[in-house]
């Protein structure tokens, strides 16, 4: 355990990957976003107002996946830390980012209900769908969906260090066809309005659960990658 924890310290060496990089993207995006809100109310543009600015910190783990990767775990191995010990501290790391996120994410949701929206009646944090289940559910999907993110980062890299570039584009290409048809077939079936209210009906907690098992099965496929992984 005391290994891992150092895994998680020499993931955290550089705290601007994990911590201020995410923060300060989220607090750019919020401030940007009130101050479109801002100007629509001032411009008596009827609201409420929303936007998709607060998705931008989540993308940003994106990359923090790769780099958690790709840029520390050479330098893991080459302290004799074995892969077992690099994976759990580097998911722990990012477990830990993805909390501090959903807290930030739940306490703006509470500031702006209490508020009406800033007084302007702009939302960033408290999406009307999301939060709809309740404080305690709105932090769980931003914190599945943070952790999912960060996996997909973490899964391609993995995959990049194990067998290369071609074979990442290769399947990446192939999940793109994947949705192209999916897509395809529900325009051809006519489902839209079915598709549209299952996704209703599962709400914010269907999506953090189904989010959490995806993520569930892309840690468990990068755990075995990366036990063949070169560094």
């Amino acid at each position: 355990m005391n290994r891992t924890v150092n895994v998680v310290r020499m993931q955290l060496v550089n705290k601007q990957t994990f911590v201020w990089v995410p923060l300060i993207v989220l607090g750019a995006s919020f401030a940007m976003s009130l101050a479109i809100y801002a100007i629509l109310f001032t411009s008596g543009v009827p609201g409420p107002f929303y936007g998709g600015g607060s998705q931008a910190p989540l993308w940003v783990l994106l990359f923090v996946g790769i780099s958690s990767l790709t840029l520390t775990f050479p330098f893991s191995q080459a302290m004799s830390v074995t892969r077992r010990e690099f994976f759990l501290g580097t998911m722990l790391a990012a477990a830990m980012c993805a909390v501090l996120l959903a807290a930030v994410f739940a306490i703006g949701a509470l500031v702006e209900e209490a508020t009406d929206g800033w007084g302007i009646n702009g939302y960033f944090f408290a999406l009307d769908w999301v939060v709809s289940a309740g404080p305690f559910v709105a932090a769980l999907f931003y914190f599945v969906m943070a952790m999912l993110i960060f996996m997909f980062g973490f899964w391609s890299a993995t995959v990049y260090k194990r067998f290369g570039a071609l074979v990442l584009t290769s399947i990446w290409v192939g999940v793109a066809l994947l949705l192209v048809a999916a897509i395809w077939a529900i325009t051809f079936f006519a489902m839209w309005g079915d598709v549209w209210t299952a996704l209703v009906n599962a709400g914010p907690l269907g999506f953090a659960l189904w989010g959490l098992v995806l993520t569930l099965l892309l840690g468990g496929i990068s755990y075995l990658t990366l036990r063949r992984a070169v560094p």
